[in-house]
């Protein structure tokens, strides 16, 4: 289940829940050993794109110490594996987590297996929205046919918002403009879409960079059919305490985001560590990393979003 379920799932009252913990840092809540498994986002928490953020190293290495088991869990488009490769070129030590859950990981493996209903029923068809700076993303495996002509097409992909992948295999530049003018042809022709990054932005080197959960709220807007397949949808949450093998009363997610991290916890039952220094920095009218947002600021955006973390500090620090 994979479309907007968080729409269709109550949220709780803000005046019923209980009010987040600011913290400092997690010292204190991983010695605790409160939870056994930390879902970890990585862009926004863990690093920027470009670099680790301060601390994460170290904080990461202390977490393991405690006996902690890491799952990264990430609306990348890219495939689990990319993601570990990503992290070790960062600095990070690949074998203190147990492995990654991408949103990317699972659109592979729904197209793979078919054994979905509504996957079953796709056909092999797509128009392919992909990367082309950041690298166009392999559909090799999966036995697709890539197509320009929407009139060919019976799904569309996205995996990118910086190009329009073409039957050669290569990549074709395409502003976000150009290809919205796209998904209005597909509108109109009422063919699906499967989003594999529902993020709508991301935290790269400081700056926000538009991710496809832009291009499928688009979709949506023009009363296309859209399956997210990543945060805040439950699965990506209860396959990574799977790989755990935990309960939702031993987990916590830590994220930068509400609407996707923290909403997605809220709908998956666990605990979350909301950072405040990755997506919403503007929004919390923060000005340098690591500066502690106001509570009242934090409140405000929460019920924005509608989704309400457990703890709140400025950065994945110790």
């Amino acid at each position: 289940m994979m479309g907007r379920c968080c729409s269709s799932i109550p949220m709780p009252n803000p005046s019923e829940l209980k009010p987040f913990q600011t913290i400092n840092g997690f010292q204190q809540l991983a010695e605790s050993r409160r939870f056994k498994a930390w879902l970890l986002d990585q862009f926004g928490v863990l690093h920027d794109g470009k670099q680790p953020y301060p601390g994460a190293i170290t904080t990461l290495e202390k977490l393991a110490a405690c006996g902690t088991k890491m799952v990264i869990i990430s609306n990348s488009s890219r495939r689990a594996s990319m993601t570990m490769e990503k992290l070790s070129s960062l600095g990070f030590n690949p074998s203190l987590f147990l492995g990654a859950i991408t949103s990317g990981e699972l659109t592979h493996q729904y197209l793979l297996r078919r054994d979905d209903p509504w996957f079953a029923a796709l056909g092999n068809s797509c128009i392919h929205m992909t990367w082309c700076d950041r690298g166009a993303i392999s559909l090799e495996g999966l036995g697709l046919q890539v197509v320009e002509n929407v009139e060919e097409a019976q799904f569309i992909l996205a995996h990118g918002t910086e190009a329009l992948g073409l039957p050669s295999g290569d990549a074709l530049p395409m502003s976000i403009e150009e290809l919205n003018k796209v998904l209005e042809k597909c509108a109109a022709k009422k063919i699906p879409m499967v989003v594999a990054n529902p993020d709508f932005v991301t935290v790269e080197a400081r700056a926000l960079r538009v991710m496809p959960g832009t291009l499928a709220t688009t979709y949506t807007k023009l009363g296309g059919e859209v399956k997210w397949m990543g945060k805040p949808g439950e699965i990506i949450y209860k396959s990574a305490m799977a790989m755990a093998g935990v309960e939702a009363s031993d987990s916590i997610a830590v994220g930068d985001s509400l609407h996707h991290d923290i909403k997605g916890a809220n709908i998956a039952g666990i605990s979350s560590a909301l950072t405040t220094g990755g997506i919403h920095a503007t929004e919390l009218g923060l000005t340098a990393f690591g500066e502690a947002a106001s509570e009242s600021s934090v409140r405000s955006l929460a019920v924005k979003y509608e989704a309400y973390p457990t703890y709140v500090l400025p950065s994945f620090t110790w």
